[in-house]
């Protein structure tokens, strides 16, 4: 396989990760670890940590996160990143860990949330179709290159556009998915 098609698949790939990491912080009105293992905490004096850098997290039902940090000196640290997160939660220490209720979400809220799902998903396709433009100039500047041909180079076009085919179905299918868990009571 030509080097820049597998150069822009690499990429494209990691497009279609960044995507799935992304959704997995959304709130879906479930209570899942996923939802705050991402979020940094300023601790240790400044040290900026994820979450499950530094604690167990759980989900014992739809509606509670608990997380128990392995050092309760954090604690307060932790329950003050997860405050001023984006995630808008209210965690409540309780002993030596911290409570997370997760609200059911309202029908307004996930109409919401699903029109974020739809934004993300488009500034990733797009992020997909900038590689790919480049990928195909890339391979249009081989034109007058010794021993690549016009069919070499017709294929490896045709070969790109299936590729992005494909990571475009990928993240369309993540989009549906993340929709249809967000629509669902």
């Amino acid at each position: 396989m030509n080097p820049i098609l597998t150069s822009f698949q690499e990429k494209a790939e990691k497009v279609v990760q960044l995507l799935t990491d992304d959704l997995a912080t959304m709130k879906t009105g479930r209570a899942k670890p996923s939802l705050v293992e991402h979020i940094k905490v300023s601790v240790y004096g400044g040290t900026w940590m994820e979450v499950r850098e530094l604690a167990s997290i759980s989900a014992p039902d739809a509606n509670h996160i608990i997380i128990s940090p392995w050092d309760k000196s954090v604690l307060k640290d932790m329950e003050k990143g997860l405050a001023a997160s984006e995630a808008r939660l209210n965690p409540v220490v309780d002993g030596d860990i911290i409570r997370i209720n997760i609200p059911p979400l309202t029908e307004e809220r996930r109409q919401e949330f699903v029109k974020l799902v739809h934004q993300k998903a488009e500034s990733h396709r797009a992020m997909v179709r900038n590689e790919r433009r480049q990928a195909k100039s890339d391979i249009e500047a081989q034109k007058d290159q010794a021993g690549v041909s016009e069919d070499d180079i017709h294929n490896d076009i045709e070969q790109l556009q299936k590729i992005t085919d494909d990571i475009i179905a990928n993240i369309d299918g993540l989009a549906k998915a993340k929709e249809e868990e967000l629509m669902q009571v």
